[in-house]
């Protein structure tokens, strides 16, 4: 990789950090400036696919990431519109992460963002997303595959784009079918053209530099490749900086903002969506920013983020600070389950084949 790759994507990693610590200052809850994960979950909220009344906002940072891709894709001539890898598989993958996800209370960029601020049950956590990346590239290793995209009718490639600009008119018009929270984590909120252009910022650096939390971890055991954890790193250095600066820094297990301190819980949750995200090819963030560069099976995953975190609060699968519930408990091993039984499905046996003269041919 060279020094320009290199100080791009640390770059990004930095400006991102940094984002995530000034969205709380201005307003987004504590250790979630930026969460994809939760930005949905509220969205979803807001949409009024279900009703839990205190996370319900149309997050502007969500439709910021898909615009901020979609402009800077089609200036640099990236945006492609693509799809056919298995797309409703990719939705219910999409809906195990999400499930993932709310058990541990939060995407892998606020795992990062929680580290930063001294929440050492994101360190479980973080084990957890490993151990689950591992798995995954178990799979990848044996020829695991969703099957190719194919170069499809550029309509097809703006949806997500275009349903992004619908979200952003509805929170701005606020029908009166749309949900706003008057309390909890929905209810904090940065102002809307903070928030705004926060997201597009960072749809168009992750964009630029492919930053991945997946990636980072991935790439190292597969081929031995660490550029994209500087990426990461950077976050968390600059997030770090931040919230030692702002006296947001609070290092502990206990009293951390929405979180819960079930250690076998937070393993867990975030393993199912190291696993889920490696099958899929990207952490959710990157998923997102797929979608708006024209990826429609990436669409299908967050559209499959949607609806998952509807199902986790409908069915009281979401954990809370108080802890993680039983069906929440049995949610995320199942969704485990169906990870592992797609990972083996979509697997292509190795078969050797003897020829004459004992020549070995793998495929």
């Amino acid at each position: 990789m060279g020094i320009l790759e290199k100080s791009k994507i640390i770059i990004s990693g930095i400006l991102v950090g940094l984002l995530g610590v000034l969205l709380v200052r201005f307003g987004n809850p504590a250790n979630m400036g930026v969460c994809v994960a939760c930005f949905v979950r509220d969205i979803s909220g807001g949409l009024g696919f279900h009703r839990a009344e205190v996370v319900q906002y149309l997050r502007p940072e969500v439709s910021g990431f898909i615009i901020g891709a979609f402009i800077i894709s089609m200036f640099s001539g990236e945006f492609r519109a693509r799809g056919g890898s298995s797309p409703l598989l990719r939705f219910l993958i999409g809906m195990a992460v999400m499930i993932g996800a709310l058990v541990f209370l939060g995407c892998p960029l606020r795992m990062v963002l929680r580290l930063a601020a001294g929440d050492f049950n994101a360190v479980i956590g973080l084990l957890g997303f490993i151990f689950g990346i591992f798995v995954g590239v178990q799979f990848l290793k044996r020829g695991f595959s969703l099957g190719r995209s194919q170069r499809i009718h550029n309509g097809n490639g703006i949806a997500i784009p275009g349903l992004a600009l619908v979200l952003l008119i509805l929170v701005i018009v606020a029908p009166a079918f749309i949900f706003f929270s008057a309390s909890g984590p929905g209810f904090a909120r940065a102002p809307f053209l903070i928030s705004l252009g926060a997201g597009v910022l960072i749809g168009v650096l992750v964009q630029r530099s492919r930053l991945c939390q997946i990636g980072c971890f991935r790439d190292m055991m597969l081929i031995g490749d660490s550029h994209l954890l500087y990426g990461s790193l950077a976050i968390f250095a600059a997030a770090l900086v931040g919230n030692l600066v702002l006296g947001y820094f609070n290092p502990g297990f206990v009293d951390q903002p929405v979180a819960h301190t079930a250690g076998l819980w937070n393993f867990i949750g975030l393993a199912v969506v190291g696993l889920g995200a490696t099958l899929l090819g990207g952490c959710p963030i990157r998923q997102t920013i797929l979608a708006g560069e024209g990826d429609t099976d990436a669409g299908m995953t967050f559209l499959g983020l949607l609806f998952g975190a509807a199902v986790a609060h409908n069915f009281g699968l979401a954990a809370s600070p108080a802890g993680v519930s039983q069906a929440g408990q049995a949610g995320v091993l199942l969704s485990a389950v169906f990870l592992l039984v797609v990972g083996f499905a979509f697997t292509v046996p190795q078969i050797s084949f003897v020829r004459k003269g004992g020549v070995t041919l793998d495929r």
